[in-house]
């Protein structure tokens, strides 16, 4: 694993901790729109349905997949994956989740913590898994999945 960042894990279950060292693993596969899932990269639907990649739900997916926990595969399921999470607690692993459309239901965007301020995440068609500042105006808040989780719950 090649770590854009300073990769210290402290404080930290198991679980997040491989879920984490899993998405840093993908950084430099392609954004895919729908794409990837507990398999690894997929190919999406739309926009781009022809690159094999990720999309943002699809990495965490598959991320949390690797730990062992099924969290679901949209960015919705994945919100209601676990306990909420104040932004001043969050830890490595943590889901972090972004709202880019106040009409909008719930979260739009969800990315993996890697620190306390940066996340990795597969951002935009075009672009690639990368790591990226965690604190963006678009914050909606984090969730730390639960261990053991068979299901998305819904």
């Amino acid at each position: 694993m090649a770590c854009a960042v300073a990769c210290t894990f402290s404080g930290r279950s198991a679980t997040g901790i491989i879920a984490l060292r899993a998405a840093l693993e993908m950084i430099g596969v392609p954004y895919s729109w729908g794409g990837g899932g507990i398999h690894g990269p997929g190919y999406g639907t739309g926009k781009g349905s022809g690159t094999k990649g990720f999309d943002c739900s699809g990495l965490s997916e598959y991320a949390y997949a690797r730990a062992g926990v099924l969290i679901g595969s949209t960015t919705q399921e994945q919100w209601r994956s676990g306990i909420k999470v104040a932004k001043e607690l969050v830890e490595p692993g943590d889901l972090i989740f972004y709202d880019n459309d106040p009409d909008s239901d719930g979260p739009e965007h969800v990315g993996l913590a890697v620190n306390a301020e940066r996340i990795v995440h597969a951002p935009y068609t075009g672009a690639y898994v990368r790591v990226d500042r965690l604190d963006r105006p678009q914050f909606m808040g984090a969730v730390r999945p639960e261990a053991g989780r068979a299901d998305a719950g819904g």
